[in-house]
Parts: structure tokens; C-alpha cells; sequence
């Protein structure tokens, strides 16, 4: 398997479904002439043209809006955020049309689009521009929300959410567009729905994903320099939610960690624990620790930062906790 960053493997997926299907077309802030704010859509525009790579003004709101409309006639639209954070102007279009268009049509319209870009905090960029907000997200029935945590499944999961007649929104985070991983060269796809262990393990199970899943494993690493064996899950998708590969972890483990970026109150690390209590309670030997970033606008010291984080030796300790309390 070829070795190659997250913005490749974002990358290949694109093209891979534009020269699949001459109805999928990508637009967005500086996609084209400058060839994508973090440099995902490289090369693109001189492969494809202007009419299936559109630079568009910054007005986030109107190009949501002209994706729906473009996908409700029958285009396949990847629609590239500068950042989430920007894509909260655009949250009327995809909370009132994309999510609700195919419902309120009896079947009538679908809104096969892709809404993607990066998410969560980067490097010392203050309290607008670090937020991870897949819990708003997800909320909303009608859309699916996808976060990847590897360059492999990145490119899989985006080439489903291409093809999936439905609204995807594709959250990456802003810090791994440089990782690397291996990524299959032949064609594949990664089911949506479908999460994955990362690392197997016997006494507390960790459910992370996204920029946390490694911190996870980093965690898990140390953990296991002291025999403990952690078994580190990656849902993949925030909805639909592979509740079952969760489940039955815990089960197996008898105690859970969950480690997520985003503010604690009403996250996606409550939505999961609560279904872990709901489906899963006679086999907890201690109650859920639930590890988030600090419930706070993100200061823009980096120290600062970095506290308001979940870290490895933060997981640790919660780990400990669940294991020896």
C-alpha cells in the first residue's frame, strides 16, 4: 500500500469519483486558482476544469445553498468549507433544506452533497476558529455526519459519502492533513455507519475518534508499558453511529473512556454514553469517564491551548480511574 498524507487521500477520493461520475463537481473558498486553503484540492483544477471546480465568493450561506440546489437537480456537489467554524453561516441552508428537502419532498428530491472541510482546534488560532462542532451536527435528523481519523479511511469513507444520496457532512481535522498512513491503491470504499477497533484490548475500552483517536493510542501505548491493554475504538461516523461495535467493547472490557475534542455539555461523548448506560449497565464495573475539552471559548495562548485539550497523560489518568476507583 502506498504511503501518502490525509490531503492526498482526500485528494485521490475527489478526482477518483469526478472522473467515475462527470456529475460530481467540487466549489468552494479558493479551491481552484489557489488550489485549496490546506492544498486538498491540488492539482484539480487544471485536471478538470472551471465548470467542475469553482472558486466562490465568500458568502458560505449561498454556495450551501446553490450545492442543494444543484444536487436536487441531479449533480452529486462537493461543497469545501475554509473551516466549520466559517460553515456556521451556512447552518439555515443545511439544518432547513439539505436535511429536510428528501422528507418534506415524500421522496421526491434527494440532496446527494458532500459538505467538507476542516474541523476542531489547529495551532493558537483563537476562540472562532478552533471549534468542534459535530454535536450540532449530528443532531439534526436527515444529515450524516462523517469524521475520519486516517488517511485510509478518509479517502474510503469520502467516496461512500460522494456516492451516498443523502447530505454528508465530512468534518476533518485541521491538524492531520500532514499525517500519513498507508492507503489501499486499489479501488475500495469504507461503508458509512461502520466504526473500527484500532487497537484491541482487554480492561477499559477507549471511544475516540477524529484528532483523539491518536491521542487514544498514545495513551493506550503507555497504558500498556504498565500492562494494561486498552482497547481503543473509532466510531468513524457520529451518525449513524456503529452503536453496536461500542457496546459490545464495553461488554467485553467492563469500563469505558471517551475522548473527544468538543465542549462536554450535550457532546457526542454524552449521546454515547448515554446509550453505553442505556444498552450496557450490568456490564460496567465503574461509571463512564467522559474526557473533553475544556467547557470554555478556546484561549489563543498556546499553553492555554494546550490545556483546554485532552492529552495522553490526561487519558491516562482517566483510564486509572475507571480501572482503580
Amino acid at each position: 500500500m502506498a504511503v501518502i498524507a490525509l490531503r492526498e487521500a482526500l485528494n485521490q477520493a475527489m478526482c477518483e469519483e469526478m472522473e467515475r461520475d462527470p456529475n460530481v463537481f467540487l466549489m468552494g473558498e479558493e479551491v481552484g486558482q489557489y488550489q485549496g486553503a490546506y492544498k486538498v484540492s491540488q492539482g484539480m483544477l487544471q485536471k478538470f476544469g472551471e465548470k467542475r471546480v469553482i472558486d466562490t465568493p465568500i458568502t458560505e450561506a449561498g454556495f450551501a445553498g446553490l450545492g442543494i440546489g444543484a444536487a436536487m437537480v441531479g449533480l452529486r456537489p462537493i461543497v469545501e468549507m475554509m473551516t466549520w467554524n466559517f460553515a456556521i453561516l451556512a447552518f439555515d441552508q443545511l439544518f432547513n433544506n439539505a436535511a429536510k428537502i428528501r422528507y418534506m419532498s415524500g421522496g421526491q428530491f434527494k440532496v446527494p452533497m458532500v459538505v467538507r472541510g476542516p474541523s476542531g482546534a489547529a495551532h493558537a488560532l483563537g476562540s472562532q476558529h478552533s471549534q468542534s462542532l459535530e454535536s450540532m451536527l449530528a443532531h439534526v435528523p436527515g444529515l450524516i455526519v462523517i469524521m475520519p481519523s486516517t488517511p485510509a479511511d478518509a479517502k474510503g469513507l469520502l467516496k461512500s459519502a460522494i456516492r451516498d444520496d443523502n447530505p454528508v457532512m465530512f468534518m476533518e481535522s485541521e491538524m492531520m492533513y500532514g499525517q500519513k498512513g498507508e492507503v489501499p491503491e486499489e479501488e475500495y470504499t469504507i461503508p458509512i455507519g461502520v466504526g473500527e477497533i484500532k487497537r484491541k484490548g482487554e480492561h477499559v475500552t477507549i471511544v475516540a475518534w477524529s484528532k483523539m483517536l491518536h491521542v487514544a493510542l498514545a495513551a493506550a501505548d503507555e497504558l500498556m508499558k504498565e500492562g494494561i491493554e486498552a482497547e481503543v475504538v473509532d466510531p468513524r461516523t457520529i451518525r449513524p453511529l456503529d452503536e453496536d461495535l461500542i457496546i459490545n467493547s464495553v461488554k467485553k472490557t467492563n469500563r469505558c473512556v471517551i475522548v473527544e475534542e468538543a465542549w462536554p455539555f450535550a457532546s457526542v461523548g454524552a449521546e454515547i454514553a448515554s446509550r453505553v448506560y442505556s444498552k450496557a449497565f450490568d456490564y460496567l464495573d465503574a461509571p463512564i469517564e467522559r474526557l473533553n475539552g475544556a467547557d470554555t471559548p478556546m484561549p489563543y495562548a498556546t499553553i492555554l491551548e494546550k490545556q483546554s485539550l485532552p492529552s495522553a497523560p490526561k487519558v491516562i489518568a482517566a483510564v486509572k480511574k475507571v480501572l482503580y476507583r
